[in-house]
């Protein structure tokens, strides 16, 4: 039995150990696949690797793009929030928040209200009690006695009854021939003046009507023949180039005019200026005005170059206060001066508009109250003290201050950047927005400037211009000497 034992033991280790064999086999077969596996694996991932690296830069790539046009969309964002808000305020512009005239408002919007006028249901005219400038029956017989009218008696009906007396004005149109007799010197020289060189000639009177309705009449030598002709039952013939000449003719005879008002504007303390645009031969071109309560010269230039406004206006040599609409370029010529603060309420009122600010708002109440106690004082015979004007200043300061903190909280960049240069305007200009007060001859506005002006842009409106630089200058000339005319109360005729 212990001989069988070992060969049992002996047997079963050798299945134990042929086992083994089979297992160690099966192990290393196991690590065999598993290595072949995982180099599978790493394989495929090296490959998903390279793969999902290639798809990681991609991204990237096309991430960077999305960025870059994400920051170019956000800038064409903003460019066109600043574009639009800068037409918005275009679109809203109108007379009373900018320089545009009354005839391109809209339709329904009010003129221009800075002195705070609001629309009455009273009826246009004269109001009751308001006196009146009726031509009387008496006036008419002062004027019959002194011979300034001539007189004459229409009797209407049966002479021998009692009668009513009317009176009727009228002009006695007569088209007359004077003819000249030139007789001979001592030395039996018979000396023809140069105006008389032609035989027959036109009249002053006859000149001075075309003269007349070519400047302030605005109309085409065209028409002023047909008028002429007309007024005279056609029985003389005028030409167009006769209406030409006797424009040309004025022109050239208005030099010594022209000196003496360009002295008298130099010798002026105040003097008022302003420009408007008209056309020559299609292109832009200007005429600047030089204007005081006497006098006024009316400048033709092609340009607002300072090398124009020295050449063509009295500016260059005036040394007094000078009047304008805060344009920079006046401020090279006089010594002290006075901006137009009717034009400056108009951008107050543009920014309180866009901004939404009052700031603004309270500086144009502010100006308002400072001209109508202006006008108080002046009527008393009065002026402001220098303490009064101190406490102003003071005010104004505080108001322009105030803009720049609201101004931080603007929120349209388009009207926030419109907003602080206006604000940098108040700030440096304080003491010429000032003017009207501190000195009593500079006035609130610069309105005798666009009065003057107005006639010119009334003629761009109706003739549509000049054709010529002569007939740019020769417009200028006349219309000189007629406004100065008037304005001296003398007979323009």
């Amino acid at each position: 039995m212990g001989g069988h034992y070992e060969n049992d033991i002996m047997r079963q280790l050798q299945e134990v150990l042929a086992r083994c064999d089979k297992l160690d086999k099966k192990v290393d077969d196991t690590k065999t696949a598993w290595k072949k596996e995982v180099k599978q694996i790493k394989s495929d991932f090296a490959v998903e690797r390279k793969q999902f690296k290639g798809k990681i830069k991609e991204l990237e790539t096309e991430l960077t793009t999305v960025k870059t046009e994400n920051k170019k969309l956000k800038k064409r964002v903003v460019e066109l929030e600043t574009e639009n808000s800068k037409l918005r305020s275009q679109l809203n512009n109108d007379s009373t928040n900018s320089s545009l005239p009354p005839s391109t408002d809209q339709k329904g919007k009010r003129a221009n209200t800075y002195n705070s006028r609001e629309k009455s249901n009273k009826p246009s005219g004269g109001q009751c009690g308001h006196k009146g400038k009726t031509l009387t029956a008496e006036k008419i017989k002062r004027k019959i006695e002194s011979g300034d009218l001539k007189h004459s008696i229409v009797e209407i009906g049966s002479t021998d009854k009692p009668y009513a007396v009317r009176y009727v004005v009228d002009f006695d149109i007569t088209a007359i021939v004077k003819e000249l007799h030139f007789h001979a010197d001592e030395n039996g020289k018979i000396i023809i003046p140069e105006e008389y060189r032609a035989v027959v000639t036109y009249g002053e009177v006859i000149k001075a009507m075309a003269v007349q309705l070519y400047s302030e009449g605005v109309v085409s030598n065209d028409r002023i023949c047909e008028f002429l002709n007309s007024i005279s039952d056609n029985k003389i013939e005028i030409a167009t180039g006769s209406v030409y000449n006797f424009i040309k003719n004025f022109s050239k005879r208005s030099e010594e005019k022209i000196a003496e008002i360009t002295e008298k504007l130099k010798e002026s303390e105040v003097v008022y200026t302003d420009a408007t645009n008209i056309t020559v031969n299609g292109k832009q071109a200007y005429i600047r005005n030089q204007s005081t309560e006497e006098v006024v010269l009316y400048s033709a230039m092609n340009k607002k170059s300072k090398e124009e406004i020295e050449e063509k206006t009295v500016l260059k040599d005036y040394e007094g206060i000078l009047i304008h609409d805060h344009e920079t370029s006046m401020y090279s010529y006089g010594t002290k001066h006075g901006e137009c603060i009717v034009h400056l309420l108009r951008y107050l009122k543009k920014n309180t508009e866009e901004t939404k600010n009052d700031w603004s708002d309270k500086l144009t109440g502010f100006f308002v109250m400072l001209n109508k106690e202006r006008k108080s004082k002046k009527e008393k015979g009065e002026w402001f003290s220098s303490g009064e004007y101190t406490q102003y200043s003071c005010e104004y300061d505080k108001i322009v201050k105030r803009g720049y903190k609201q101004n931080g909280t603007t929120e349209s960049k388009y009207a926030k950047a419109e907003e602080i240069k206006l604000l940098n305007r108040l700030k440096k200009y304080k003491e010429n927005h000032l003017m009207f007060v501190k000195d009593n001859r500079v006035s609130f506005d610069n309105n005798l400037s666009e009065r003057d002006l107005r006639k010119c842009k009334n003629r761009q409106k109706m003739a549509g211009g000049f054709r010529t630089e002569t007939g740019h200058e020769m417009y200028c000339r006349i219309l000189s000497v007629i406004e100065t005319c008037k304005r001296r109360k003398e007979n323009i005729f």
